[in-house]
């Protein structure tokens, strides 16, 4: 869901379209997962996608310095299929108190634009939490954050501004080696 102005009969149709559109697994179950943001500049949305209109995924960073975590935002109201990337300076299974730097990457995916904030510097998360759920080494990550600088395209014509943001999605981790204790 991307604005609260749709109908419900909107959004389950905008739901059913962006589904196909939406390359990442699926979210948290229920209203646990959730995406919320406001973008302005190049694309001007408020985002509130949760529940089956989200998709999500994460894990740690192919560096193994951090944490990725991914959400697939259907299609809606003229705004464009989004994929939006957060990658955060964060142990894996572990909550921490911010400022945690972080770097955001949006693709919008109709238009075929990428925007980033190329860097960590940027963006940063003010709180994080993890918690383990149902299945060994798959943990809900929630964090709440903000942007002092632009996300652009690589060129840098085009800038898109991200104040504030949340989310929660669903990390997965390789097991823990036996008898590593986890600090939290």
């Amino acid at each position: 869901m991307l604005t609260p102005f749709l109908s419900a009969c909107e959004l389950r149709q905008a739901a059913g379209a962006g589904a196909a559109a939406a390359t990442v697994s699926r979210c948290l179950p229920g209203e646990r997962g959730y995406l919320r943001m406001s973008l302005r500049g190049a694309i001007n949305a408020e985002i509130d996608a949760r529940g089956s209109t989200l998709g999500c995924e994460g894990g740690e960073r192919p560096d193994g310095r951090g944490l990725r975590l991914s959400f697939a935002v259907p299609a809606l109201a003229g705004v464009p299929a989004l994929r939006i990337v957060f990658g955060l300076d964060a142990a894996p299974r572990r909550n921490a108190a911010g400022p945690l730097p972080t770097n955001l990457t949006l693709i919008a995916e109709g238009k075929q634009r990428l925007y980033a904030t190329q860097g960590e510097e940027h963006c940063s998360i003010e709180g994080l939490d993890q918690q383990a759920v149902g299945t060994a080494g798959e943990y809900r990550v929630a964090a709440r954050g903000s942007c002092i600088d632009p996300a652009t395209t690589l060129d840098g014509a085009e800038r898109l501004y991200v104040n504030r943001f949340d989310f929660a999605g669903l990390a997965s981790f390789a097991p823990e080696e036996p008898g590593h204790v986890a600090a939290n």
